[in-house]
């Protein structure tokens, strides 16, 4: 499980929406290093000192491991008194002069992959309020972490041998739904550099790289609504898949089906297919 610039980044946009929110003056976090049982913070929003910076938290230990070890959020009063906590990084949080403390695990797929933290400078216990906008912001991580999961397995999935063998039904249906699985996807991806390789990668697959043949010029949604409708979903499951109306999908497959001049869905994914738009 590495630890890469983008989800980080997911890290970093949580803490600043999570300050904004709830006026917090601090809030810190982090992930899960890949192949250990702790989480380095990385990213620090209106800290006064570095003495938190790149902190290894060991699961179990202080708030923060405690919160990984028990897989909900975890808050303390007054952090340096505390007896609901271990001790081993008093120094660090004493250091920026953290007293009131919360502490809330990005969980994704029953793991957990990073610890967002807030705190005030004073020993006042956090209110609701404030502990479920910390909850909140963990929660946007983690659909998130778990869209950039789904990407990536898709595209890895996209990245066997480029020449497949069409004799191979069995074979053939897996590149088709990993495709449809991509486009229905990729509008949901925030990070545009990965929505580009998804785009790519179903380009890829649909055998022209993205370039259509035929001097049929279909939009995306249509390529999309097509591609559902090639891996067997009715117009209401491909309108759940792409986030839109039934009837928008409708509109999208009428459209679809002048521009390839046919008269069915299935002779429109036959018609998409040999121009390169479909694998």
């Amino acid at each position: 499980m590495a630890v890469d610039a983008a989800d980080t980044g997911e890290i970093r946009s949580a803490l600043v929406r999570l300050r904004r929110t709830t006026g917090l003056p601090v809030a810190f976090g982090g992930l899960v290093e890949s192949g250990r049982r702790q989480v380095r913070i990385s990213e620090l929003s209106g800290t006064a000192t570095a003495a938190l910076s790149a902190l290894a938290v060991t699961s179990g230990n202080g708030l923060g491991g405690k919160a990984v070890a028990l897989t909900r959020p975890c808050a303390v009063t007054d952090y340096s008194v505390s007896r609901q906590i271990s001790h081993e990084y008093d120094l660090p949080v004493a250091a920026e002069g953290l007293r009131s403390v919360v502490a809330v695990p990005v969980v994704v797929r029953r793991r957990v992959r990073g610890v967002l933290y807030g705190a005030l400078r004073t020993a006042r216990p956090l209110g609701d309020r404030t502990l479920s906008a910390a909850v909140e912001a963990a929660r946007d991580v983690e659909q998130a972490l778990v869209l950039r999961d789904e990407a990536g397995e898709l595209l890895a999935a996209a990245r066997p041998e480029p020449a497949r063998d069409r004799a191979d039904p069995a074979a053939w249906e897996q590149v088709r739904e990993a495709h449809a699985a991509l486009r229905a996807l990729a509008p949901r991806i925030p990070d545009p550099a990965l929505r580009e390789e998804l785009l790519r990668a179903c380009g890829m697959l649909a055998g022209g790289a993205g370039v259509q043949g035929g001097g049929v010029r279909l939009a995306p949604r249509e390529v999309d609504v097509l591609a559902c409708v090639a891996a067997g979903a009715t117009n209401a499951v491909a309108a759940e898949r792409l986030g839109v109306g039934a009837e928008t999908v409708k509109g999208y497959l009428r459209s679809a089906m002048r521009k390839l001049g046919a008269r069915t869905r299935g002779e429109a994914v036959v018609a998409a297919r040999r121009a390169g738009c479909l694998p």
